[in-house]
């Protein structure tokens, strides 16, 4: 090698006292430069997930998915508001888990968020005891599973009303509550949207799951202009009651094959993807579609 190329590699070579090259290792020279150290605990970096402070509603979230939500959004230090419609126990169980943490604090509050009133009741609830909200998870809904022969209009309205009806008028109810610069909506919906193995009676969950993707890619725009987010996580199949019910056994291991680890999502895979999108690291994530099935479909 000559000229500059040669000179250039000349210069990363380490020097002895005499400033000559004592092997042929590169190396960035070290006399008169200034070596960082490793980031510390204060480090920008670090405080990024942090969500110390910051007041988070989470639907449904009592039992399964939601409620390791809200766990992990109290384990980086959030406010977490518990909503359940039924089963207290659970939820105050998910309060003194959160609590016990020393992180964030957390209530529990009976609501029925499948509804525009019952949406509206938990914010109000969230606003008297933290006197904010900076985020919203929309992880409450439900899974209907019916033909085209079989579905009618109770059935579809049903399922619309509470997948995509009360998520959405729970976000225009929260949207003048949330922060500029740092509020976060997270939306969810399913891998199925895009998956080709996509069953018939999957009909109006699914078209209630592609309404939710576009409203959330339209907030984005909406509320971006804000500097709030708005994204939508999309889980593959999740080891829950809900996706177990009437799925004989066969069924759900063949599911579990399709993963190149061989088994079910966990609702604590699902969620640390919520606790970064709702933190400051994420502020430049919006209007993702963000899939999360541990590889199923690549």
């Amino acid at each position: 090698m000559t000229g500059t190329m040669t000179n250039f590699f000349n210069a990363m070579l380490p020097q002895n006292h005499n400033g000559h090259n004592h092997n042929n290792r590169l190396a960035v020279p070290t006399q008169g430069v200034k070596v960082n150290k490793a980031p510390s605990i204060s480090s920008q970096y670090l405080a990024t997930t942090s969500l110390h402070g910051q007041v988070a509603v989470v639907t449904g979230s009592s039992r399964s998915t939601g409620a390791a939500i809200a766990r992990c959004l109290g384990e980086h230090g959030a406010n977490v508001v518990v909503n359940f419609v039924t089963d207290s126990l659970a939820a105050d169980e998910v309060v003194q888990s959160i609590r016990s943490q020393g992180k964030g604090g957390a209530i529990a509050v009976k609501a029925d968020a499948s509804t525009v009133e019952g949406g509206r009741y938990l914010l109000d609830e969230a606003l008297k005891t933290f006197g904010k909200v900076d985020i919203l998870v929309l992880n409450s809904g439900i899974m209907g599973s019916k033909t085209l022969g079989d579905v009618d209009e109770a059935f579809f309205d049903t399922q619309f009303a509470i997948n995509v009806k009360a998520p959405l008028f729970l976000a225009k109810a929260v949207a003048p509550l949330l922060p500029s610069h740092g509020g976060r909506i997270i939306f969810f919906s399913s891998t199925l949207t895009t998956s080709s193995a996509v069953s018939p009676n999957a009909l109006c969950y699914l078209a209630t799951k592609g309404a939710i993707e576009q409203i959330s890619r339209v907030l984005a725009k909406d509320l971006g202009t804000r500097g709030i987010t708005v994204n939508t996580v999309s889980p593959g199949p999740i080891d829950t009651p809900q996706f177990r019910e009437g799925k004989p056994q066969n069924i759900i291991d063949s599911i579990a094959r399709q993963s190149p680890s061989k088994r079910l999502g966990e609702p604590e895979d699902v969620a640390p993807l919520v606790a970064f999108l709702a933190s400051p690291a994420a502020q430049w994530i919006n209007g993702q579609i963000i899939r999360l099935d541990g590889g199923a479909v690549v």
